[in-house]
């Protein structure tokens, strides 16, 4: 369990004292408790907010303690009630809803893994806390038993209650220490912050995974994400905020969500900042369609009628379900919305929701995306968020750009509300360079369009438009497309069906050139891959430049550790395959030594060596000073002199011990992280 610290937690434990506490500890404790996050971390911030070892173990113990006396466990629940009865006050932690008995007058409370109800709570204490009218909420509460003769009443009481939630904010403090750190490790304590290692997450991905934080602090923000299972699509809704509730997508109904009319109860937007429908996916799926009716009345206008009364509330949506095809075929054949139930599956409905994470980007979460390092506990990141409701940062980027004028109103809405809620997150000192504005710009302007896009498929009478914004200092207009855009253009188009291959403009078909540029024929050219395409591998990006070469020589400092060792081995096969079997290749690899363990690499190039040599590649490397070595780049006798920004470092963490994972297998299924390429054509010496 021991951590070692390195320079980024030094950080936050300094400027976060007590605020901040080890992400792995949660699980350390929970063991078979079914116990939200927030709730864990709670505990632990009061026991091991610290960086010191010693106190973190007795936290952790006196945490251990805690929920053994008083969490509640659904198969003990008989023997806790009993030792409320034979003590007369007992401490319980339970998640507890409570109910009007208007036949009585009086408030009752139900615990959900205790099994008690009927239990009576005072009215101050329900005004305090409203939600637990709606969904129920985790407490920290005194019990005592006292029994009476008249059935009436209901032995047990309650005594105090207390819901689990930060104590003390100071919302200041948190933005001047924003202040003191880079962008860079800003974003990886939050992605710490809801559990993760950013160093498995390029920039694209951390700020996928930090949209999803949007409904919490950007108000009546409506939200989509439809992906493959097991990437953590409902987790940041379940585990992340006692401010939002997460409720199954057949569970809803128009009296739950908004209002009772007979009753005149506010539903769930009443009271909670985000509500999120989880397995919303499924097209078999029957819906209430006045429920549809109300949510679209809602999503648009923060509004929805109780009998003659039209009620306002700032809940924000988000959705997410599960895909059952793959992206190029829901482009080929169908679209990105397809797997919505029938009443979802409509073009008014759609055109409400103001981002689409693409959630087939994002990974099938593993083990060892978890972090060990610290994050903020995540009541008190939820309550800043909270608090950044009150805050619009929609403007931000008018200083710098404009969005192009052909842009509608609602796309503009959804545009500059996404904009606000990463900038909010971002940059709550409201201080951004320039080009940091334009990252997150692009970043909202690209999951609008996407919901656009397939709204011009779904629907005819949509007008096409022109995504982008213009730079106001120079005056460039700059567009701006989705991944799959450019990672399929031969599917990217508005008629279901249709190859884009057969309709769309030169300056389309340039872009597919572009996108897979080997394909065509050897020439100069220099190409830029984004993070999370897929689709690249060394036999079409390296091979036909390689192919026919009897002399090649590899350059490249950072082939030290096992994973830049396996990626030369991937390049040595991409050679393998493109050679006769009657000819004999050179390769020769220039590089550094690894300074923490030259033996371990040596020895594993000459494992390299050892095995390609029957292949006929003769394999050979020398280790020089890196700093002699001023470019990653590969060159032949054929005269081709190939650029690789990142060498050979082109694709993102994958399950390389899996022997059945796919993308270990086939190059092209992984997902790549930002790189840059350049053919180059060298004349003779």
């Amino acid at each position: 369990m021991v951590n070692m610290m390195n320079n980024l937690d030094a950080k936050i434990t300094e400027q976060f004292p007590g605020l901040v506490v080890r992400k792995d500890l949660a699980k350390v404790v929970k063991g078979n408790a079914i116990v939200p996050s927030y709730v864990l971390e709670y505990l632990l911030g009061q026991y091991c907010a610290t960086s010191d070892e010693a106190s973190i173990r007795s936290g952790i113990d006196a945490v251990k303690e805690i929920l053994r006396k008083h969490y509640v466990l659904r198969s003990e629940a008989g023997l806790i009630r009993s030792t409320i009865r034979e003590q007369g006050r007992h401490r319980v932690i339970d998640k507890i809803t409570v109910d009007l008995n208007d036949k009585r007058d009086v408030y009752e409370a139900e615990f959900s893994n205790l099994g008690i109800n009927k239990v009576l709570v005072d009215a101050d204490t329900v005004k305090r806390h409203p939600k637990l009218l709606v969904g129920g909420v985790w407490c920290i509460v005194d019990m005592e038993y006292q029994y009476s003769e008249e059935k009436a009443n209901s032995p047990w009481l309650i005594n105090s209650i207390k819901p689990i939630q930060l104590s003390a904010f100071d919302l200041q403090a948190y933005v001047q220490a924003r202040q003191r750190f880079s962008l860079s490790e800003w974003i990886d304590l939050l992605i710490q912050s809801i559990g993760f290692n950013p160093e498995l997450f390029g920039e694209r991905s951390k700020l996928l995974q930090l949209v999803r934080l949007i409904p919490y602090c950007e108000r009546n923000y409506n939200l989509i994400e439809l992906g493959p299972k097991g990437t953590g699509k409902s987790h940041i809704y379940s585990e992340f905020s006692p401010h939002g509730i997460l409720v199954s997508g057949g569970e809803v109904t128009v009296p739950k969500l908004f209002v009772n009319n007979s009753t005149g109860r506010l539903g769930l937007v009443g009271y909670w900042d985000s509500v999120a429908f989880d397995e919303f996916a499924g097209k078999k799926k029957r819906v209430d369609r006045a429920l549809v009716d109300i949510m679209k009345n809602y999503m648009a206008n923060k509004s929805f009628s109780r009998g003659v009364e039209t009620l306002g509330a700032e809940a924000s949506m988000a959705f997410v379900g599960n895909t059952q095809h793959t992206l190029p075929y829901m482009l080929r054949h169908t679209d990105l919305f397809d797997d919505l139930p029938e009443q979802y599956h409509d073009s008014a409905f759609l055109d409400r929701l103001h981002f689409y994470i693409p959630g087939w980007e994002i990974d099938i979460i593993r083990g060892e995306m978890f972090s060990n390092g610290y994050g903020f506990v995540i009541d008190y990141l939820a309550e800043v968020l909270r608090n950044f409701r009150n805050y619009d940062f929609s403007q931000q980027y008018t200083p710098y750009f404009s969005l192009l004028s052909d842009i509608s109103t609602r796309d503009r809405d959804g545009i500059q509300k996404t904009f606000s809620g990463l900038y909010k997150i971002l940059f709550p000192h409201a201080e951004a360079t320039k080009e940091e504005v334009e990252l997150i710009l692009r970043f909202a302007i690209e999951g609008r369009k996407r919901v656009k896009d397939q709204l011009l498929r779904l629907d005819n009478t949509y007008a096409s438009v022109q995504f982008g914004y213009v730079d106001i200092a120079t005056q460039q207009t700059r567009l701006v497309k989705t991944l799959e855009e450019e990672q399929y253009p031969q599917h990217f188009s508005h008629t279901i069906g249709v190859p884009a291959s057969e309709i769309e403009t030169e300056a389309t078909q340039s872009t597919l050139e572009q996108a897979l540029p080997v394909l065509t024929a050897l020439k100069e050219g220099h190409f830029a891959f984004q993070e999370n395409q897929r689709g690249v591998s060394f036999d079409t990006l390296l091979g036909p430049y390689l192919k026919g070469a009897h002399k090649i020589v590899i350059t490249d400092p950072y082939i030290r550790l096992f994973f830049q060792i396996r990626n030369l081995m991937e390049l040595l096969e991409t050679i393998a395959r493109q050679k006769a079997d009657d000819e004999e290749i050179e390769v020769h690899l220039v590089t550094a030594q690894d300074g923490y363990n030259s033996d371990g690499q040596s020895e594993n190039l000459t494992k390299v060596q050892e095995n390609v040599t029957p292949v006929g590649i003769k394999f050979t490397w020398e280790y020089v000073d890196p700093q002699t070595i001023h470019a990653r780049h590969i060159t032949s006798d054929l005269r081709w002199k190939i650029l690789l920004d990142r060498g050979l470092d082109i694709f993102q963490r994958y399950e390389m011990n899996d022997a059945f994972a796919i993308g270990n297998r086939i190059q092209r299924y992984r997902a790549c992280k930002a790189f840059e390429i350049t053919y180059l054509r060298q004349t003779e010496a």
